[in-house]
């Protein structure tokens, strides 16, 4: 459930909901803190749940004393956008039960619409996956109209697999390797006509902070969160947080 760090619950009617999947990589995770920390949103609660592994740490967007927690809602009034960044890992006998929370609280919150960013194991496509760029993405239903704005762009639909590949390739399948609850969330926002776009990066593990900066790109070809530079670059600020990202480097004493 939503907790407001207010007294009175903030109005999602009519934003657009943005949040990651925690899927390989983390890469959803990386461009959702670039969108927060550059359009500099302010939190407006936590979200607070059983299903996803307990966390607290030191605020990472600024040197305040605030903490953070596992689950937080961020928000961008002028823009009526609002972010949920998702911290840690959903435990694992409680998957179908984090998704039936969000679609709940999605719902009852009267957002427009949902953005789900994630990514998908890079070594698992298909040979129709190899083709174009890594970038695909999937409308629910409800979204469809927004279809042939994400094709102007050049964005691909994801690709239905073979269920039994060599063997009956006429049967396709929805497959997102690494991507945590995304199949999952999709098949349930469809199932109740959640308004729901799934954009996803096919990746590897290792350092993804580039592949973070290639989503929130595409993504803001799409939604104009922020306005390009002269040079057609987009100036995302990576937060403070970053600076530890891969640890404190080596002490120089070993040498």
């Amino acid at each position: 459930m939503f907790v407001s760090t207010e007294d009175a619950t903030p109005s999602f009617k009519g934003f657009t909901l943005i949040l990651p999947a925690v899927s390989v990589g983390n890469v959803g995770q990386l461009a959702v803190d670039l969108v927060i920390s550059t359009l500099n949103m302010p939190k407006v609660g936590h979200f607070h749940t059983d299903c996803l592994i307990p966390m607290v740490g030191n605020d990472p967007y600024s040197s305040s004393e605030q903490v953070s927690t596992n689950a937080e809602v961020y928000l961008h009034s002028d823009l009526k956008l609002a972010v949920l960044q998702i911290r840690s890992p959903v435990l694992q006998n409680k998957v179908k039960s984090f998704r039936k929370l969000l679609v709940s609280w999605i719902k009852s919150s009267g957002f427009f619409r949902t953005v789900l960013l994630s990514s998908s194991h890079a070594y698992q496509r298909d040979d129709q996956q190899l083709e174009g760029s890594a970038l695909r993405y999937l409308l629910s239903p409800a979204l469809q109209d927004v279809g042939d704005t994400l094709r102007e762009l050049g964005w691909a639909e994801l690709e239905k697999v073979s269920a039994f590949p060599g063997i009956n390739d006429s049967e396709k399948r929805l497959y997102i390797p690494g991507g945590g609850v995304t199949k999952g969330l999709y098949s349930d926002c469809c199932a109740e006509s959640v308004p729901l776009a799934v954009v996803l990066l096919f990746c590897s593990e290792g350092d993804n902070v580039p592949d973070a900066f290639t989503l929130t790109n595409h993504l803001n070809d799409w939604l104009h969160l922020l306005e390009k530079s002269p040079q057609g670059s987009t100036p995302w600020r990576a937060p403070s947080s970053w600076r530890l990202l891969f640890g404190s480097g080596i002490p120089p004493l070993l040498f």
